[in-house]
């Protein structure tokens, strides 16, 4: 790439009025994994990949492990050992070399995160990623919590379908994070989104949106569906260790007054207990978290 932004992400830049932030935030965008990056990722319990299944469709996925799973194995190369749980819908992505895959590592202790995007390679005891963009983000709206407990038994996938069940769109509502999972031309991107619970809006059993928070003016998320409306997104829940993942398209509203909200169209659904799952305290939320608007809910907690 001739710099770290797409033609999407240049687009959002432009239309809002950011790019001369957004270059120079984009200079701290590299190929290279610093050794305080590499220390941060072998203290990590899991990492969430994000990735495009055989038949195209986008999802977002998280891997878990005893702290060390994940670790820089080189200056532009990451390794992930074993593998996706039984039944994720990016099993097959995450065994096939040159998949191109974006992956998030959030430590919800220090509220602190890091992303790495490039192409899969296959390895005798998982994956490695050769890096293409590596940069850290900074703490904004991301919840402080501390780990409970690894919980080694579980059902695994336990609902698929095409739409949001009442159980499945209650548990979208109380989110304060979500993961979202996006791609274009020069690869794939994980990115993080968090919240009061409730920020999340179920508009129908298919379709969900959200507010574009402020951020660190890069719009790859939103430069990306510029490019390609599919996008994955994972709902964890942090107190049972269960995931939500959804697959579908996703479009941005620009208003008169400068705010952004994203839209999503649920294609398809997979609601799991995996075996290995990790438990976590309820949160502290992050103090730049946007009160919701008097419609949606107290913000009072």
């Amino acid at each position: 790439m001739p710099g770290p932004y797409n033609q999407g992400s240049l687009a959002v830049q432009e239309r809002v009025g950011v790019r001369a932030a957004a270059e120079h935030v984009g200079r701290s965008i590299g190929t290279g994994i610093r050794e305080v990056a590499a220390a941060f990722l072998e203290q990590q319990p899991h990492l969430v990949v994000g990735a495009a299944d055989p038949a195209g469709a986008l999802w977002a996925s998280l891997l878990t492990g005893a702290p060390g799973f994940v670790r820089a194995t080189g200056p532009h190369r990451i390794a992930v050992a074993g593998g996706l749980p039984v039944g994720d819908p990016l099993a097959e992505a995450l065994a096939t070399a040159g998949t191109r895959v974006g992956t998030i590592a959030l430590d919800p202790r220090t509220r602190r995160r890091m992303r790495l995007n490039g192409t899969l390679e296959v390895t005798g005891g998982g994956f490695a990623v050769e890096a293409e963009q590596v940069f850290s983000n900074c703490p904004k709206y991301l919840q402080k919590r501390q780990p409970l407990e690894r919980v080694d038994e579980g059902p695994g996938v336990v609902r698929r379908g095409r739409s949001l069940t009442p159980g499945q769109e209650r548990a979208v509502r109380l989110a304060d994070t979500f993961f979202v999972a996006t791609t274009a031309e020069d690869g794939a991107d994980a990115s993080h989104r968090g919240g009061f619970p409730g920020f999340v809006e179920v508009l129908s059993p298919v379709e969900l949106a959200w507010p574009d928070y402020p951020g660190n003016a890069m719009f790859l998320t939103l430069g990306n569906l510029a490019a390609d409306p599919r996008a994955g997104l994972l709902f964890p829940d942090w107190e049972s260790g269960s995931v939500l993942q959804l697959s579908g398209r996703a479009r941005t509203g620009f208003a008169a007054d400068g705010a952004r909200s994203v839209r999503f169209t649920v294609e398809s659904v997979v609601e799991a207990l995996h075996p290995g799952r990790l438990r976590w305290s309820a949160p502290e939320y992050s103090p730049a978290n946007p009160a919701l608007p008097v419609h949606r809910g107290s913000t009072t907690r």
